[in-house]
């Protein structure tokens, strides 16, 4: 009863909107570990503070007093190494033992801690007081306000009894040796100053950084209304250019129908000067189709978040697109090979259409770029838990200054645009795009070990996990999701 009272005292003061954005949970988890590093720092310098107290400073500590500083020491790395093994179990839910109770958790150890290192350091003498404040500060940037300053108020009242007890001698006062050469704790005008600076500090610096926080959640809030907008814009935009780009298809569809009806001479023998323009104009109106293509892709990426997830058979795949890939290939004489060097032939969870989009731009744009009588091979291999595509040409290859862009929309390389072929710059683009949606990573390389003079060739490398899971953080990844390698 208590804990679901807790739990909902918790929730109902921080902001409706964070309850479902994880964006914001992780942010509190990333803290908790930073203050859980920084308490290991706290360890080692207190061990500093003493050492340089005692053999530098000539400070005299009792032996109570030095038992007492390195138990509460000792105290503070145990249950920090038990927080540090805590963190790893504790899930990004509203409803159960998360970060911010963690964050809660830490706050009251750290500064029951502080209060009793100020009582064995001097009590008000302890120049350790001010640590309250630095740990007021940051509860108040992560925890909600009514909480801080519940915190706050039992915490000073306690240090506040703390004071008067050593005042009217009930608790006994741990004078520092060699800190001070006068007693202040027994002196009323004194005591009343200083805790009357200490409490107006404390709130005050509670209600400045609460404040602050407060005023970021919001404007965060905002962003975030903001963005929601803006998608939804983006979404109807999206369903736009889908209809119009596809009344644009349908004529030209239409076009090349015809165009391969007189090619394929059922309405009689064509001249072959005619027959050569023809050519021409099914192989334009076919770039036109892929370009639509390519926009009604781009379009269906941004307008669907959401994509079939299932088994797939990549080889299966990689065998269907170089089969209607091959007569375009043996026009121009290209050679096209298929390797599957993988240990076990798994099947990877994706979805099948999309991974079928990729392979296909990339075979596609290997052929369409590479050279008469050139060379295209396509490699499968395994790599841990990842399956590695290669698909390597030895055609025009791509500029080393080019490289960091051929992902971006509409982008086409330079040396590209200087031959007769034309593109819309979107495939590459879509290709990222599905790679990411699958947590995959692509690299690309120019030349490639098929490299001759004048015809560099390129490397496409794809890898995509057998199980499409969320990264974890702590594992190691590439820093960037497309690398770059030129020579």
């Amino acid at each position: 009863m208590r804990a679901n009272l807790l739990n909902k005292l918790m929730m109902n003061l921080v902001p409706e909107w964070v309850h479902e954005q994880p964006e914001f949970w992780d942010a509190i988890r990333r803290r908790n570990l930073w203050f859980i590093k920084l308490r290991y720092s706290a360890v080692v310098m207190l061990c500093i503070f003493l050492f340089l107290s005692i053999f530098l400073f000539r400070i005299k500590f009792t032996d109570t007093q030095l038992i007492a500083v390195f138990a509460i020491t000792a105290s503070i790395l145990i249950y920090n190494i038990i927080l540090h093994r805590l963190r790893k179990y504790i899930k990004l839910e509203t409803h159960s033992f998360n970060p911010l109770y963690l964050s809660l958790m830490q706050m009251i150890l750290d500064l029951s801690s502080l209060l009793l290192l100020v009582y064995f350091t001097g009590g008000i003498e302890s120049p350790l007081y001010i640590l309250f404040v630095f740990h007021m500060i940051i509860g108040s940037l992560i925890l909600p306000g009514a909480i801080v300053y519940t915190i706050a108020i039992v915490f000073v009242l306690l240090f506040v009894i703390m004071i008067s007890l050593e005042y009217s001698g009930i608790l006994v006062h741990y004078y520092v040796n060699g800190l001070l050469d006068l007693h202040l704790y027994d002196q009323i005008y004194f005591l009343a100053a200083f805790l009357s600076t200490f409490v107006f500090m404390i709130f005050g610096s509670i209600y400045l950084s609460n404040g602050i926080a407060r005023q970021l959640y919001k404007r965060e809030k905002d962003l975030v209304e903001s963005i929601k907008k803006i998608n939804v814009a983006e979404k109807e935009k999206q369903k736009y250019i889908m209809g119009i780009v596809h009344e644009l298809k349908t004529p030209i569809v239409a076009v090349a129908s015809y165009i391969d009806i007189i090619l394929q001479k059922f309405l009689g023998p064509i001249d072959e000067t005619v027959e050569e323009k023809l050519i021409r104009a099914k192989n334009r109106t076919d770039e036109g189709i892929q370009m639509i293509n390519d926009v009604l892709n781009v379009s269906k990426l941004n307008l669907y978040d959401k994509f079939d997830e299932e088994d797939v058979d990549i080889k299966t795949l990689v065998s269907g697109v170089l089969k209607r890939r091959r007569a375009y290939a043996d026009s121009r004489l290209i050679k096209l090979d298929f390797k599957d060097e993988r240990t076990k032939p798994d099947k990877i969870k994706g979805d099948k259409f999309l991974i079928d989009i990729v392979i296909s731009n990339l075979v596609g744009n290997a052929i369409k770029y590479g050279v008469d009588g050139g060379h295209v091979e396509v490699t499968l291999k395994n790599e841990g838990n990842d399956l590695v595509m290669k698909v390597c040409d030895d055609g025009v290859g791509i500029p080393k200054e080019e490289m960091p862009k051929i992902f971006k929309d509409f982008y086409r390389a330079e040396n590209v645009k200087k031959i007769s072929t034309e593109g819309s710059g979107l495939g590459l683009s879509v290709v990222k795009k599905i790679i990411d949606r699958h947590n995959g990573l692509i690299k690309v390389k120019s030349p490639s070990h098929f490299a001759k003079s004048g015809q560099p060739g390129s490397c496409f490398t794809v890898k995509l996990p057998f199980h499409r899971e969320k990264r974890d953080e702590s594992l190691e990844y590439p820093a960037k999701d497309v690398e770059f390698e030129s020579s």
